[in-house]
């Protein structure tokens, strides 16, 4: 399985991010230490989220939607608010 995930900042709750992996767990975990540059300056991140699918190519393929314009806002509407 593949994972899209959904995070917020403990720190600034307005400050959110999506990502894909296939451990949600331990991609969690990187980001709370601080080895991913993206999300570093925000951490502590909490687990909102998260969507699995069956490929790598579709995980893809989702977290590029939910960073686009409309996925965003679709996103933000039902998890965020």
């Amino acid at each position: 399985m593949y994972y899209v995930y959904f995070l917020r900042s403990q720190k600034n709750p307005a400050k959110t991010y999506v990502g894909q992996t296939e451990n949600v767990l331990h991609r969690l975990q990187q980001h709370n230490e601080g080895r991913c540059v993206a999300t570093t300056r925000h951490r502590p991140w909490e687990l909102m989220a998260y969507v699995a699918v069956k490929s790598a190519a579709r995980a893809r393929e989702l977290e590029r939607y939910f960073k686009s314009g409309s996925g965003h806002a679709f996103w933000h509407k039902r998890f965020v608010s």
